[in-house]
């Protein structure tokens, strides 16, 4: 069957192209396995709610029929507003209007979030961006300009929000500065969601074609039920395509956790239990749950614009199993800074088996990728990622300010106490901290690389000031969510081929500060070194794989069981071959075959045009081409502790004959994720 819907006609009809559904939620009411839903251009002011499920061979398909046309927004209008004073105005609204559920009295809360920062989850809109909530009236009517917002000039538009419990309504004060609110299109976050099932298993769904904007959704953890504006709520093969993602409170799309009741935020609201072990309780509970590759994930997200909000622009923990997000571009993610804790991102994943990211576009986020826990099977390839970080430069601060700081320094890439395999090949990683790996079973491969290795050997351990807090996360059957063990990291494992690395030269002088603040302080500080430093040289006491396996095999003194050794706790061993160093980066000491080229400058800089994204360099002017070995999965091996190799998904070998381009390489590659070096350059070919 073929629906209809335009929310123009005058009154609600069949379905039928002569008498469209005036609602969305006309047609997800009946549409069922099969059946198409054409949605007209126009604003739909509704929490859409899919109540049956596609399959495989037939799915259910929502589909605007301008592309962007068809608006799905969690907003509504706000238009009574009166001036009280200057650039200061009033407006109240029934609590009537918000159900059970009023996002002006619900605070953003849960396990990992800062609680320094509060927050409610509503937002007030000046034409479609979200002003700066205060917590104090004084601030609207003196506002003061945020230096750590990445708009520090919108900052000063403030709104705050009261409860007037006589007459039952909420009341908003707003500083629109300039603007007139009764001129502008103003209005305030009403709904939660804006297309997002409320029953587990409903599948097989297709949206495509949708802006959809404007939600008050909360705070997505990976120890409780995980929110967003668009989701598949723990179901399995929704496809998520061609849609404009924004302004979401929190998260804009959810492929992420169900509903555990006994383990809903548990470490905040217990307290009892630390959030480290409530999520390893919350992966066993879900794995004889239902989670498996039967049931649960195999989603696509793609050529999806996915902006300004607040927290990630993808979330998933466990039900984003088995997916694919390509052709994203993914920007300016928690750029106000209103919002603060440890599940921040473009795209934020735990659990993030077998999912392939690629071809994406990530820029002007706090952080680009997170892949927490469980990266295993995940790869990472032939994106271009820059400005992951935060707005810089700050003001001047205080030296006790600094700690918290250096703990939320952004970069490209970010894997967090997994165990692999996780596989990075043919990226452009531009920002200046490239990878933080606090993790092991990782492979780096044909990528441009033009920030630093961060936090190498620390992160690990789980912030006890005096005892041993070392953080045993999973690792999972090969290709499957069953849990085949738990343990420590215990860092190395990486092998880093045919790479290029260079240091730039235009480093913010406050950076510098700050890895000079935690060199100072390494004593206290095991989650980031603040190094800005390129090159691979912070594996510099890493063994080979020679000499790792010698001084297991071969140990003697006191048998198996005497002797005190800590053979099977030191760091794992770590490969590098094929790389190639510019403007003063750096090779770790046992990297034989380094070519360091310290004789020419290198000029990397990427700039946006009318025409698209451009890569001004020389860098391929001295690059020594096809000297490389052909990389593939027989040559990275198998990551330890999971005992997988690092494979596709379906178990078929890799080689790595295609780079970012999607050209062929020949038997001896060029380092770096390209073959011709001048494509490179190329106007709207690098995203």
């Amino acid at each position: 069957m073929e629906y209809y819907v335009d929310n123009s006609v005058t009154r609600s009809g069949d379905g039928s192209p002569e008498h469209p559904f005036k609602t969305i939620q006309a047609a997800a009411e009946i549409a069922v396995a099969g059946d198409m839903v054409f949605v007209a251009p126009g604003i739909y002011r509704e929490y859409v709610n899919p109540k049956s499920s596609g399959t495989a061979d037939h799915r259910i398909t929502y589909q605007s029929v301008e592309a962007g046309k068809a608006i799905i927004t969690g907003a509504e209008v706000a238009a009574n507003w009166k001036r009280i004073d200057g650039n200061v105005w009033f407006m109240s609204v029934s609590n009537d209007i918000f159900d059970s559920y009023n996002p002006y009295t619900t605070l953003v809360k849960g396990d990992w979030f800062e609680e320094a920062y509060v927050a409610h989850i509503g937002d007030v809109f000046l034409n479609h961006k979200s002003m700066y909530e205060v917590t104090d009236l004084e601030k609207v009517y003196h506002p003061v300009r945020s230096f750590t917002s990445w708009d520090g000039d919108f900052s000063v538009y403030t709104w705050y929000t009261r409860q007037n419990k006589e007459e039952n309504t909420t009341e908003f004060f707003a500083n629109f500065g300039e603007f007139d609110p009764t001129q502008e299109e103003v209005e305030i976050a009403v709904r939660k969601n804006c297309f997002l099932p409320k029953e587990e298993g409903i599948g097989y769904i297709t949206l495509s074609g949708f802006t959809v904007r404007e939600a008050a959704t909360q705070w997505a953890p990976p120890t409780a039920y995980q929110d967003g504006m668009i989701g598949p709520h723990w179901s399995k093969g929704w496809i998520i395509e061609d849609c404009e993602v924004y302004e979401s409170k929190c998260s804009g799309i959810s492929l992420g956790k169900y509903l555990q009741p006994q383990n809903e935020n548990k470490w905040t609201t217990w307290k009892l239990k630390n959030g480290t072990q409530t999520e390893r309780e919350a992966i066993c509970q879900a794995s004889y749950e239902g989670w498996n590759k039967e049931h649960i994930g195999g989603h696509i997200v793609r050529r999806c614009n996915i902006h300004h909000c607040g927290q990630t622009g993808i979330v998933g923990h466990l039900g984003g199993v088995f997916s694919r997000i390509e052709d994203n571009h993914i920007h300016h993610i928690n750029n106000k800074q209103n919002l603060a804790g440890a599940e921040i991102g473009g795209i934020k994943m735990h659990a993030a088996i077998d999912v392939i990211i690629r071809r994406n576009h990530i820029h002007n986020c706090t952080r680009g990728i997170w892949l927490d826990w469980q990266a295993q099977g995940t790869r990472v390839t032939q994106n271009l990622f820059h400005d992951n970080c935060l707005s810089f430069p700050f003001e001047t601060r205080e030296w006790e300010e600094m700690l918290p700081i250096v703990g939320t320094l952004g970069e490209d890439i970010f894997v967090e106490v997994s165990h692999g395999p996780t596989l990075i090949d043919n990226n452009i990683l531009l920002s200046d901290r490239a990878l933080k790996l606090c993790a092991q079973g990782i492979a780096v491969v044909h990528n441009l690389i033009a920030g630093s290795l961060a936090a190498i050997g620390l992160g690990a351990n789980n912030g006890s000031s005096a005892l041993p807090s070392p953080r045993y996360t999973p690792y999972h059957v090969v290709h499957g969510t069953r849990v085949a063990g738990f343990m420590t990291i215990l860092h190395g494992d990486t092998r880093i081929y045919n790479n290029i690395f260079v240091q730039k030269k235009d480093i913010h002088p406050f950076k510098w500060v700050m890895q000079q603040f935690a060199e100072d302080n390494k004593e206290t500080i095991d989650f980031d070194d603040g190094n800005f430093k390129v090159g691979t040289f912070p594996y510099n006491h890493y063994p080979d794989y020679a000499a790792w396996e010698d001084m297991i095999v071969n140990y003697q003194p006191g048998g198996i069981f005497g002797g005190g050794s800590d053979r099977y706790y030191s760091y794992l061993p770590v490969w590098s071959k094929g790389n190639q160093y510019f403007n003063g980066a750096v090779p770790m000491d046992c990297e034989t075959d380094a070519h360091v080229d310290t004789e020419h400058e290198i000029e990397i800089n990427l700039k946006q045009t009318d025409e698209g994204w451009k890569l001004e360099t020389n860098l391929y002017d001295f690059v020594k081409e096809h000297t490389c070995s052909c990389i593939s999965t027989e040559t990275l091996g198998m990551a330890f502790e999971p005992e997988q190799k690092f494979e596709n998904p379906d178990g078929s070998p890799i080689i790595f004959n295609i780079d970012y381009f999607d050209q062929h390489r020949g038997l001896y590659p060029t380092s770096g994720p390209v073959e011709n070096g001048e494509k490179i350059k190329e106007v709207n070919k690098l995203c």
